[in-house]
C-alpha cells in the first residue's frame, strides 16, 4: 500500500555544500531505489536549534516528501541512524489535507512576501 510521507533530516552543519548535497543524494537514492517516487525536495539549509545537539547549535536542514511502501520508511531510517553526519530526523506519514497542503504551499500559493511585492 503506497502512502505520503515526508522526512525531515538535520545535518551537521561543518559539512560543506558538496558533502550535504551528496548526503541528499544518497537518501533520494536510497528511496528510489526502493520504489519511491520522490514529490518534493527543499534544502533550507543553515539554521539555529532551538536546543544543543551533539554540542552543536545549528545545523542543516533537508525535506523530502516521497510516496512509498511503509517498508521503504524503515530502510531509509536505518540509512539515517548509520550516517554520522545526520544528527536528527523524523518521519511522519501524511493524510489528504497534509498533501493537499504540501501541494499548495510547494506552488507557492502561501508566499506572502511576493503578494507584498506585487502591491
Amino acid at each position: 500500500m503506497i502512502k505520503n510521507y515526508e522526512t525531515v533530516f538535520i545535518m551537521n552543519p561543518v559539512l560543506s555544500d558538496d558533502q550535504m548535497k551528496d548526503a541528499v543524494g544518497k537518501y533520494e537514492s536510497i528511496l528510489t531505489e526502493a520504489g519511491a517516487k520522490i514529490v518534493n525536495k527543499e534544502l533550507w539549509g543553515l539554521k539555529k536549534l532551538a536546543y544543543p545537539i551533539q554540542h552543536k547549535s545549528t545545523g542543516s536542514y533537508c525535506l523530502i516528501e516521497f510516496e512509498a511502501d511503509p517498508s521503504t520508511v524503515a530502510t531509509l531510517e536505518v540509512a539515517f541512524k548509520r550516517d554520522e553526519k545526520i544528527m536528527r530526523f523524523i518521519t511522519i506519514a501524511l493524510d489528504k489535507h497534509a498533501v493537499a497542503y504540501n501541494t499548495k504551499r510547494a506552488s507557492g500559493a502561501f508566499n506572502k512576501k511576493k503578494e507584498a511585492a506585487k502591491s
